[in-house]
């Protein structure tokens, strides 16, 4: 009798060897990894073929003219394609500074506004009717053309302050309407993103409201947040048509941001590459360059690119300071 119990409660091994894939099956799953690793592959090549072509094409024109000179002077006295008096032919200082006081003035304007408005959206404001018209209005602000905006802020300025203002704060403003949208979706998906059990925490340990969003939530969202940010300005500091219609164009230095026309560089770019040469007299000798236009617009774009780079790096620097480590 024992024996008999012991037989029927001895555990039952189950046989998993009728599971186990045929041959042919194991090569057929390798041989359609192989295909899609081989199609995974030809695409990454076909998208980086234009983004190496365009920068190669950039630096292969643009380090011809860049120099010490070029960035340190502005167009002012700059005749034709003759030399001036530094030993140049026109520089971009002044796009410089225009192009970095302008896009800070977006900044400081929209990434506030951005912000909150997300934190509106994702803490106070979550699936309600006010909410998703926000979002839709925002949505819709994302896709306008950047012509829209240049307009909006020249009718602005000139209702405001009367026809014919240009200066560097109306680019600014016009290139916060294109930057908002950025900030505003870039920072509603890292805010959804911070999981609720940490506001739940929060609040279980008496801490308000606004100092749970501002300690905790943004805290842990704040590299993502950051990311938007760069992406945002990526985003405007190439854009040409607002601030011909809003900064306007000079050939020299101006530091105001408030008064005064004020050239960036993607206007200076176009600017110069509209010209694409000038026309040498005969007694001009070597001294005069004919196609210095073109040079100094390719350079002009290198200078851009880099400025974009060293942007991006330091995001990346200040994502790496703030980042949350995971325990």
């Amino acid at each position: 009798m024992s024996a008999n119990v012991s037989c029927e409660s001895a555990p039952v091994t189950p046989d998993f060897s009728k599971f186990a894939p045929s041959d042919s099956l194991l090569k057929r799953r390798e041989w359609k990894s192989r295909i899609m690793a081989g199609i995974i592959t030809a695409a990454f090549v076909i998208a980086m073929i234009p983004l190496v072509s365009v920068l190669w094409t950039t630096i292969a024109r643009g380090v011809k003219r860049l120099n010490l000179n070029f960035l340190a002077y502005n167009m002012s006295g700059v005749i034709g394609g003759m030399p001036t008096p530094s030993g140049g032919h026109g520089g971009i200082e002044h796009a410089i500074i225009g192009t970095l006081e302008v896009t800070l003035g977006a900044m400081v304007i929209s990434v506030p506004i951005g912000l909150m408005c997300a934190i509106y959206l994702v803490e106070y404001a979550r699936g309600s009717k006010i909410a998703k018209a926000i979002s839709l209005l925002v949505n819709v602000m994302s896709g306008i053309p950047s012509i829209v905006a240049g307009l909006f802020a020249f009718s602005l300025f000139t209702i405001l302050l009367g026809p014919g203002v240009s200066n560097g704060f109306e680019g600014s403003v016009a290139l916060s309407i294109l930057m908002i949208p950025t900030v505003v979706n870039s920072s509603v998906e890292m805010l959804h993103v911070v999981p609720d059990d940490l506001r739940e925490a929060s609040y279980a340990l008496g801490v308000t409201k606004s100092r749970t969003i501002i300690k905790v939530v943004l805290r842990t969202a704040l590299p993502g947040i950051i990311s938007g940010v760069v992406l945002a300005i990526a985003r405007v500091i190439g854009e040409t048509a607002p601030l011909l219609m809003t900064a306007g164009f000079i050939v020299t230095t101006n530091w105001n941001l408030f008064s005064g026309q004020m050239t960036t560089l993607p206007v200076f770019v176009y600017q110069e590459y509209s010209k694409m040469s000038v026309t040498c007299p005969p007694s001009a000798g070597s001294e005069c360059v004919s196609s210095i236009p073109s040079e100094r617009a390719w350079a002009a774009a290198l200078v851009l690119i880099a400025i974009v780079l060293v942007l991006n790096l330091i995001g990346r620097l200040i994502q790496r300071l703030f980042s949350v480590e995971a325990k």
